[in-house]
């Protein structure tokens, strides 16, 4: 009998111990949660600024081509060369049509997803 006691006081004292142990490990789950929730917010913040940098990275772009075609006209108008100056605004107006589509399937993108 004696022994018996013995292991299940022993018994007992492992439960108790894996009881708390257990405990200590869902307490340091749950502040890896509560740590990880303020980095995760963060990383999608600085994803949602990638997107908007590049955006405008793109528009920018666009704009300097626009202009570039646009003194490239001026330029061929000044030097009275009207066929140079007629096949770049014809490049230009395609450039802006493109552009234009490209931003509708941009916008209309998401939207269909």
């Amino acid at each position: 009998m004696n022994t018996r006691r013995r292991k299940t006081v022993k018994l007992n004292a492992t439960i108790t111990r894996l009881k708390r142990e257990m405990q200590e490990i869902r307490e340091d789950q749950n502040r890896i949660r509560e740590g990880r929730r303020p980095v995760k917010e963060k990383f999608d913040d600085v994803l949602s600024e990638c997107d908007e940098t590049e955006l405008i990275t793109r528009q920018s772009i666009c704009t300097r081509l626009r202009l570039t075609l646009m003194f490239q006209i001026l330029k061929a108008r000044q030097n009275n060369d009207f066929a140079k100056a007629a096949q770049l605004t014809t490049s230009l107006r395609e450039l802006i049509a493109q552009q234009e589509n490209e931003s509708l399937q941009q916008s209309d993108g998401p939207k269909s997803k």
